[in-house]
């Protein structure tokens, strides 16, 4: 699987996730993402490889000892690493392919968001509004 970032600087691929797919809900995803939560999945270091603008690859330590790789030129966050971890935690929506499975879990769903609720949607439409 490829998957790359915003403007397509950095490219990477991905040939396995080697846990299943999680949506993660803690603060610093949220704020990481600018979303709700963030979907991640766990790929072995020798399943993953950057094949593309990696030197257009900026890091920020989230968290002591994590660190989030992302674009410094549209600032897609990309991948998370401990670097003394043996996997990369890949944000699964910078994928460009499907990756053929879907998340089995959530975590840090004490930091959920409380307006997080399409059951209650009025609307919604496939793409922009007419």
């Amino acid at each position: 699987m490829k998957g790359s970032c915003l403007c397509k600087a950095v490219v990477y691929e991905v040939d396995a996730f080697d846990k299943p797919l999680s949506h993660c809900h803690c603060y610093t995803c949220r704020k990481a993402n600018a979303a709700a939560f963030n979907t991640s999945g766990v790929a072995l270091r020798e399943h993953f490889r950057w094949l593309a603008g990696e030197d257009k690859l900026s890091h920020y330590e989230s968290s002591p000892g994590k660190l989030r790789h992302f674009c410094s030129v549209c600032g897609s966050q990309l991948v998370a690493e401990k670097p003394a971890m043996p996997y990369m935690i890949v944000r699964v929506a910078t994928l460009d392919d499907d990756p053929g499975v879907r998340p089995l879990r959530a975590i840090w769903t004490s930091h959920k968001v409380p307006w997080l609720d399409y059951e209650h949607l009025e609307e919604s439409w496939p793409e922009w509004p007419a």
